[in-house]
């Protein structure tokens, strides 16, 4: 298309339509600025309900807690603590026995059967008492034992090897 207009003219629809475009451009601008500041508020305002529902929540759980019940509630939990973390202690302090009594089970023969088990927890201190056939087998029965980890000081009295057959036997060590 050929344009016929005198260039005044052309230079001021030039400026018009440049103008137009500023117009279209501020426009579209301010309504984005308008609209981000809007949602803004909108963030803000829920922001703030949620705020101060979660504050009316924390006053109301306070006023709960502060009620004589929550208190005496509160007391017997740390009561129970208390005794438990005694008994914890207790129990970490005690040797494992059931483990003991597996380690002298391993050890025995067929033929070796115990009369009796006594611990002394003060010296850590194990006796055992009980009937073997011969003097062979509770040799054995006491190698087995010095090999054994986490048994020391085993001591079976002397009177013990004087038997050949039959004897009824006492041994302790130390754990």
């Amino acid at each position: 298309m050929i344009n016929l207009l005198p260039p005044e003219q052309k230079e001021e629809l030039k400026q018009e339509e440049n103008l137009k475009l500023i117009l279209i451009l501020g426009i579209v601008t301010l309504a984005f600025w308008v609209s981000l500041a809007l949602i803004l508020f909108s963030i803000k305002t829920s922001l703030l309900a949620d705020l101060k529902a979660q504050e009316i929540y924390i006053e109301q759980e306070q006023e709960e807690l502060e009620k004589p019940e929550m208190q005496e509630l509160r007391a017997k939990i740390k009561g129970y603590n208390l005794i438990l973390s005694e008994l914890e202690t207790f129990y970490r302090d005690q040797p494992d026995l059931t483990s003991i009594l597996e380690k002298v089970s391993s050890v025995l023969s067929e033929e070796i059967y115990l009369t009796n088990f006594k611990f002394d927890l003060s010296t850590s201190q194990v006796s055992l008492t009980g009937f073997s056939p011969n003097d062979e087998i509770l040799l054995q029965f006491k190698e087995k034992l010095e090999k054994t980890e986490g048994f020391k000081e085993i001591i079976f009295p002397p009177d013990t090897w004087f038997q050949d057959t039959n004897i009824n036997f006492l041994v302790s060590f130390k754990i």
